[in-house]
């Protein structure tokens, strides 16, 4: 009878210790396969930015969106791995449905919905990726906080460029 009662509490604390971590990783895992399609559709809104850009501003933003992005993902398919997620190959269809709009634009018209289109996604990003940057030790929120300063000077760039500068 004591054996039961104490392979019970064993058991009960057993996963009361499990489930919180089960639950961090699981959000590790959304955080870093969003992280993905994230980095890839910046890449590939990067390259369009370059081709269709009307301003040097513009053509410059692309330029590094592509660079820092394309990097930035290196790094969160490792994570990625370190979780045991499968990287994702393709932005999300919200991501590509963005591409396709900006995509039949030209000229100032591109620019402009270029640049508050990325001012958009990257204060979105910088919530995402400051929520992960607190979930304490790990690769996910490791990695947010190495590529937070990153998004915050994507914002910038991309705040200047829809106001003109």
């Amino acid at each position: 009878m004591i054996w039961k009662l104490l392979l019970s509490v064993g058991l009960a604390a057993l996963v009361t210790c499990a489930a919180p971590a089960y639950a961090q990783d699981k959000a590790s895992q959304k955080f870093i396969k969003e992280a993905i399609e994230g980095n890839l559709a910046e890449v590939q809104i990067g390259q369009l930015a370059q081709q269709k850009g009307q301003s040097d501003g513009v053509k410059s933003f692309g330029q590094m969106l592509a660079t820092d992005h394309g990097q930035a993902n290196q790094k969160a398919t490792q994570v990625a791995s370190q979780l045991g997620v499968t990287p994702p190959t393709e932005p999300n269809a919200k991501q590509k449905k963005v591409y396709n709009r900006l995509s039949k634009l030209s000229d100032d018209k591109f620019d402009r919905a270029f640049a508050s289109e990325m001012v958009k996604d990257h204060k979105k990003d910088i919530k995402e990726f400051e929520k992960a940057a607190k979930k304490g030790s790990g690769p996910a929120p490791a990695f947010a906080n190495e590529t937070l300063p990153i998004l915050r000077k994507h914002l910038e760039a991309s705040q200047a460029l829809a106001k003109g500068k």
